[in-house]
C-alpha cells in the first residue's frame, strides 16, 4: 500500500529524513491531491499511477499524450529549424547528381546510431554512402583536416557531419577551401559563430528558437533524414525511379538506443522516439541489435535499463578500446554472420574496457582522494590527470567520480608529449558544456565543447592547474546552490508487501524512463535486513523482510566502499529505512520485483 507522507510532524520530510547516509534530504514530488484524483478517475487509474504521472508536472489535459507518447503527435515540422530547408535540398541534390556522399559520426551510441540511420536510408532509397567514423586514438573527437582532404580526394562531393562538427572550424574551413561542401547535423552547444558549412542544422544554436535543445544527434538526424524524405518525395524524385518511399519509423529502435545512451531527457519529442523505438526493437528487426542482444543475454522485451547499460556500453566499447567503426558497422549491416561476429568483437572489447577502466579508477580516485586529504573539503570541481590514462575510458571513469563525490569531474588522459584530451561530467544545475566553451573561449583548452552534463575536451597538460582555477571560479557557486538543494524526490512510500512484479508492470507502461523524466523512487520504512553481502566486486545484495513477513531482494550498485554501501553492511540484522526504485528481475521463466537501493537513513 502507499501510505501518507503529508504529515506536518516530520517538516515535510518522507520520513522524517532530513539528511541521508549520502547527505540527501527525502522529499516528495510535489503534486497537487486534486490533479492527482482527477488523472486517477478521469482515466480509470489506481492512484500510485496517477501520483507519479501527476509528480512529473503533467496536467489532466496532457494526460494523455503521457500515456500514449506518438511520433506523429510530437514530431515538428523540420523546416522550422535553421537551415534545415537549404541542407536537405543540398542532400536531394546530390542524391539526384548521383553525386559521391560521406557520412562523418562519433564514436560513441549516438554517433554510430546517427552514422548508421543514414546508412539505412540511403541504402533503401538505393543509394551507396561512406560512412567515416575517425579513431579515438589518433585522430580524437570530431572532423579533422586529412580526414576531410582524403574524403575529398576520394572523389566526394558532400560530407554529413553527425554528432560533431558544430565547433570544428578549422577542420571545416579546409574542406571549404578544397571545393568540398559540408552539412553539419549536430546537438552540442553552439557558438555565436557557425562553422564554414553549406547547412548547420543543429536546435541548439543560438539563433534557434527554444524547444528542441535536449535532443540527441540521432534525433536531429532523424528530422533531417524526414525532410530529405519529403524533398524527394515533392521533387517526384519516387515516382521518376519507380521506388517506394522508405518506411522511417523503422529505424526508431536506433533512434530509441542513441537517445538513451547520450543521457538526454525523456521528455517531449524525445519521450514519443524512445517509447515508440522500443516497440520496433522488441520485434529485434535490426539483425545487429538482435545479435547484440543475444550475446548480452537480453531474453525479455528491451526497456531503458538494457539499451543504457547492456547494450550502449557493449556499441560504446568499440570507440573506446577497439575499431572505431564496429558499432556503426553493426547496426547498419543486413549480414546475420557479420551481425554475430562484430556483436562478439564488441562483446569481448567490452571486457577488455571494463578492465582498463578498474584499473584507471582506483588510480583516479587515489588521487583525489589524496589531495582532499581526510576530513578534507571536497572541491567545488574534481580534476583528476595522469600520463598513461586510456582516453577511452576516461569518460567512464569521470562519470563513477562524479556519482562519489557528487561534483562537476574531469578526468584527463596525458600522452608522453604533453598533449592532454579530458572527459567531463557534471551535476544536476551545473552547465559544464558552457564552461568548457568558455575556457576554450579564453584558451586554456585547444578544443573543447558538449552540453550542460557532459562534454570533452583537448589541451597541453601545463595547463590543467589554469584550468581547475578557472573552473573553481567559474562554476564555484552554481556547485554551492546546487550542494545546498540536494534532495532524493520520492513519489510516495512503499510497505515491502506492495513490491510485486504485477505493480512494477504497471508503473513501466507509463514509461519509458531516463533522464529528465526520472523512474519512481519510492521510500520503504523500518524494513529488516535478514541477509546482506557483497558480490561481484563492490555491489551490496540484500534481502529485506517486512512486518507481515514479506521478504524482497535488493541491490545497491557500486556501493560495497561508500557510505550507502557500508551502512547496509553494518545494519545486518537490523532495521533501517532506505529509498531506491523497483525493477522486474527475469530469472528461469520467474519473474519477480526487486529493489534498487539508492539511499539508506538510520
Amino acid at each position: 500500500m502507499i501510505k501518507n507522507t503529508n504529515s506536518t510532524a516530520d517538516k515535510d520530510y518522507i520520513l522524517a529524513v532530513e539528511s541521508s547516509v549520502t547527505g540527501r534530504s527525502w522529499v516528495a514530488r510535489p503534486a497537487e491531491h486534486r490533479v492527482i484524483q482527477a488523472i486517477a478517475q478521469n482515466y480509470d487509474l489506481p492512484e500510485i499511477v496517477a501520483r507519479v504521472i501527476a509528480g512529473r508536472g503533467i496536467g489532466i489535459d496532457e494526460t494523455q499524450i503521457f500515456l500514449n507518447p506518438t511520433v506523429k503527435e510530437t514530431l515538428p515540422d523540420p523546416s522550422q529549424f535553421k537551415d534545415m530547408d537549404k541542407g536537405c535540398a543540398r542532400i536531394a541534390d546530390a542524391i539526384m547528381r548521383s553525386e559521391k556522399i560521406a557520412v562523418f559520426g562519433d564514436y560513441d551510441v549516438d554517433g554510430a546510431t546517427s552514422s548508421a540511420l543514414f546508412k539505412r536510408f540511403f541504402k533503401a532509397i538505393g543509394q551507396d554512402v561512406t560512412v567515416y567514423i575517425p579513431d579515438r586514438m589518433n585522430e580524437g573527437y570530431g572532423p579533422n583536416k586529412k580526414a576531410m582532404l582524403e574524403l575529398k580526394a576520394a572523389g566526394h562531393k558532400l560530407v554529413i557531419t553527425v554528432d560533431c562538427g558544430i565547433v570544428s572550424f578549422d577542420p571545416l574551413k579546409t574542406a571549404s577551401e578544397a571545393g568540398l561542401d559540408v552539412i553539419v547535423v549536430d546537438h552540442h552547444q553552439a557558438e555565436a559563430k557557425l562553422p564554414d558549412a553549406v547547412a548547420v542544422i543543429n536546435p541548439n544554436r543560438l539563433d534557434e528558437e527554444p524547444g528542441f535543445g535536449q535532443l540527441a544527434a540521432v534525433g536531429v538526424s532523424f528530422l533531417t533524414i524526414v525532410g530529405i524524405n519529403r524533398e524527394l518525395r515533392n521533387r517526384g524524385w519516387y515516382q521518376e525511379k519507380g521506388l517506394s518511399e522508405p518506411n522511417i519509423i523503422q529505424w526508431l529502435d536506433l533512434v530509441a538506443l542513441g537517445t538513451i545512451c547520450d543521457v538526454v531527457p525523456l521528455v517531449g519529442l524525445n519521450r514519443s522516439l524512445v517509447s515508440q523505438g522500443l516497440k520496433i526493437m522488441a520485434e529485434r528487426r535490426n539483425v545487429g541489435l538482435k545479435a547484440l542482444s543475444d550475446v548480452a543475454g537480453i531474453s525479455e522485451a528491451p526497456g531503458t535499463y538494457h539499451a543504457g547499460f547492456m547494450l550502449g556500453p557493449r556499441v560504446n566499447a568499440g570507440g573506446r578500446v577497439g575499431r572505431s567503426e564496429a558499432g556503426s558497422i553493426l547496426l547498419s549491416t543486413e549480414d546475420d554472420q557479420e551481425a554475430a561476429r562484430i556483436s562478439h568483437e564488441l562483446n569481448t572489447y567490452n571486457a577488455e574496457r571494463q578492465a582498463i577502466e578498474a584499473m584507471v579508477l582506483e588510480d583516479a580516485m587515489a588521487q583525489v582522494q589524496n589531495k582532499i586529504g581526510v576530513g578534507g573539503l571536497v572541491p567545488p570541481v574534481i580534476i583528476a590527470a595522469n600520463v598513461g590514462w586510456h582516453p577511452g575510458v576516461i569518460g567512464i571513469v569521470a562519470g563513477r567520480l562524479k556519482d562519489h563525490f557528487n561534483r562537476p569531474t574531469i578526468v584527463i588522459a596525458i600522452d608522453e608529449y604533453g598533449e592532454a584530451k579530458g572527459s567531463a561530467r557534471s551535476i544536476m544545475g551545473v552547465d559544464i558544456g558552457a564552461a568548457i566553451t568558455a575556457a576554450r573561449q579564453a584558451e586554456i583548452l585547444s578544443a573543447g565543447g558538449g552540453h550542460s552534463m557532459a562534454a570533452g575536451l583537448s589541451m597541453r597538460s601545463e595547463r590543467i592547474e589554469e584550468l581547475d582555477q578557472f573552473l573553481r571560479h567559474r562554476l564555484g557557486a552554481n556547485v554551492d546552490e546546487a550542494m545546498t538543494s540536494l534532495s532524493l524526490k520520492l513519489d510516495g512510500v512503499l510497505s515491502l508487501g506492495a513490491v510485486n512484479a504485477e505493480l512494477v508492470q504497471l508503473l513501466d507502461s507509463i514509461g519509458p524512463y531516463g533522464q529528465g523524466n526520472a523512474a519512481p523512487r519510492f521510500a520503504f520504512s523500518d524494513v529488516f535486513l535478514s541477509y546482506v553481502n557483497i558480490v561481484g566486486k563492490d555491489h551490496v545484495k540484500c534481502t529485506f523482510k517486512g512486518g507481515d513477513g514479506t521478504t524482497v531482494k535488493a541491490m545497491a550498485f557500486r556501493s560495497a566502499d561508500k557510505p550507502l554501501g557500508q551502512l547496509l553492511i553494518e545494519s545486518r540484522g537490523k532495521k533501517i529505512k532506505v529509498a531506491g526504485t523497483i525493477r522486474n528481475n527475469h530469472w528461469n521463466g520467474q519473474i519477480s520485483a526487486e529493489i534498487f537501493i539508492e539511499d539508506a537513513a538510520i
